[in-house]
């Protein structure tokens, strides 16, 4: 089992950039694709990117291609989401999740996931 814990949300103004950071739990980190996932109330919560737990194979949503990118230090169990170019739709809750397996594109892949963080992005 692994424990994840978000950090980085905050407010930013359009064009800005942020940087998320989740901390994972345990000694096994480097066996999990990690991914970040995103929520708007009323809406289901999207894929945003992910990163296999090797070789650091990367995939994005089409909406965040070119503007986002993922990575992960295996060293400090931690993966990271650096945004840049941010518009108001950029604007939810954040998620950092991890799943058992190379790499992960589905919510159904993640079996563990982050309390999330609020990225808020004024226009």
């Amino acid at each position: 089992q692994v424990q994840l814990v978000e950090s980085g949300g905050g407010l930013v103004q359009a064009g800005g950039s942020l940087k998320l950071s989740c901390a994972a739990n345990g000694r096994t980190f480097s066996t999990y694709a990690m991914g970040w996932f995103r929520q708007v109330p009323g809406k289901e919560r999207e894929f945003v990117a992910t990163i296999s737990r090797s070789l650091g194979i990367t995939q994005y949503a089409d909406s965040v291609k070119g503007r986002f990118t993922i990575s992960r230090d295996n060293s400090k169990n931690t993966v990271y989401l650096q945004m840049n170019s941010l518009k108001p739709e950029d604007t939810a809750v954040y998620y950092c999740a991890a799943a058992l397996r190379f790499i992960g594109v589905r919510y159904d892949d993640y079996s563990y996931w982050g309390q999330g963080t609020q990225v808020t992005v004024s226009s």
